[in-house]
């Protein structure tokens, strides 16, 4: 029988058997779509080469009761933003600062103890973290006494999960720190701390680093519990800062499993699924992922992208534990190679981790740069490996 793509991903995610491989990708890229299909929307972009759809929703809403409302100046949503909450304490105001190469705009939070700042650059890709929130340990005093607590707008959820039916998935994600951040505790903070500066506190600090982590950690704890009869269909939470390419296995056990370990164990309490992902290094710390109990884990990325996995060798040790998403090394087989390289890519993907199902075929995270043909064939090519 021919199951619908919402029926075929969720198969995966439960691991079992689907009628044939389920295919998707993170995040469609605004970079991508712009460059290469004349700014297609993500809807036109899964129709287009034939993938498993998935739409992303994280809406927030203000809590009046408590004095919360939404930011006045944020404007149309960028990429997985999120609406701001604001309340008489705790607002951010955003500056551009001229700068000749890079869109530069520093935010200020402002709160009646102070103020925090962070800058970001952006470029036609991406944004990143150009100075850090936290500049003093005791700043985050300030987070711990003022920043508010999004909720999770259940009603906005549903309505996008009516709408996209049978089409396809609706995922969203654990909320990062407002601006910028990252799903994961651990990686939540270092984005407002930066990398270097935490692992450093790991060792010299650990009392400061814990203390951090329980502050981002309520913050995330109390919009999970919001989120009780919102249909989604996959939450996901982690973040690069946590792989192995980054951070030891001690550090994650200490710091990172812990605390994402509780945020999983409420998603789950709140009838929601997770999936965690992990950009870069994973192999040392599979079982450790695994034994935070997400329902599925990402992204597998391949040494030749930079990671460390190999894909039969996880299937082997986790694919009993948890439904496996990615492996595929899209920066060598989805530009500069032969359409007949990506299908055998393709299929040594399920030959490596698709036996008994719990599998779901995707890039190693995001790409912004792809040829269209071979991106068709990598489709394509998932549509032929079917169970039975």
């Amino acid at each position: 029988m021919t199951m619908t793509s919402r029926q075929r991903v969720l198969t995966a995610l439960e691991r079992r058997v689907p009628d044939r491989l389920p295919v998707v990708t993170h995040h469609v890229m605004p970079y991508f779509l712009n460059t290469y299909m004349h700014g297609a929307t993500n809807d036109e972009f899964f129709d287009y080469f034939g993938f498993d759809p998935i739409v992303w929703t994280v809406p927030h809403k203000p809590d009046a009761a408590k004095g919360e409302y939404c930011d006045p100046n944020q404007g149309e949503l960028g990429f997985l933003e999120s609406r701001r909450i604001f309340n008489s304490e705790w607002r951010i105001e955003a500056e551009e600062i001229p700068n000749s190469r890079y869109r530069t705009v520093r935010h200020t939070f402002c709160t009646p103890g102070g103020k925090l700042s962070m800058v970001l650059q952006s470029n036609e890709h991406t944004t990143w973290v150009a100075e850090c929130l936290i500049k003093d340990k005791r700043d985050i005093d300030l987070l711990a006494k003022y920043m508010p607590y999004p909720t999770c707008d259940v009603d906005e959820v549903n309505r996008v999960a009516e709408r996209f039916g049978e089409r396809g998935i609706v995922r969203g994600h654990i909320p990062p720190f407002d601006v910028f951040g990252q799903p994961g505790t651990w990686q939540d903070a270092c984005c407002i701390v930066g990398t270097e500066k935490m692992i450093m506190a790991a060792f010299d600090d650990p009392e400061w680093v814990h203390t951090l982590l329980k502050i981002l950690q309520r913050r995330k704890l109390n919009f999970i519990r919001t989120m009780t009869g919102a249909n989604y269909d996959i939450l996901e939470l982690g973040g690069g800062d946590a792989s192995t390419t980054v951070i030891s296995p001690q550090i994650f056990e200490e710091f990172v499993a812990p605390y994402d370990a509780e945020l999983i164990q409420a998603a789950h309490d709140a009838g929601q699924r997770i999936v965690y992902h992990t950009c870069g290094g994973m192999m040392p710390i599979l079982e450790t992922i695994a034994a935070m109990k997400p329902d599925a884990m990402e992204t597998f990325t391949p040494p030749a992208m930079g990671g460390d996995v190999d894909l039969k060798e996880a299937k082997r040790r986790i694919g009993d534990k948890v439904c496996m998403i990615g492996g595929f090394d899209q920066f060598h087989y989805l530009q500069g190679c032969t359409s007949e390289e990506t299908r055998a890519a393709v299929r040594k993907c399920f030959a490596d981790a698709g036996e008994n199902g719990g599998y779901i075929l995707a890039p190693s995270d995001h790409f912004f740069d792809a040829d269209l043909e071979l991106i068709k064939a990598f489709v394509d090519e998932a549509h032929q490996c079917v169970y039975g």
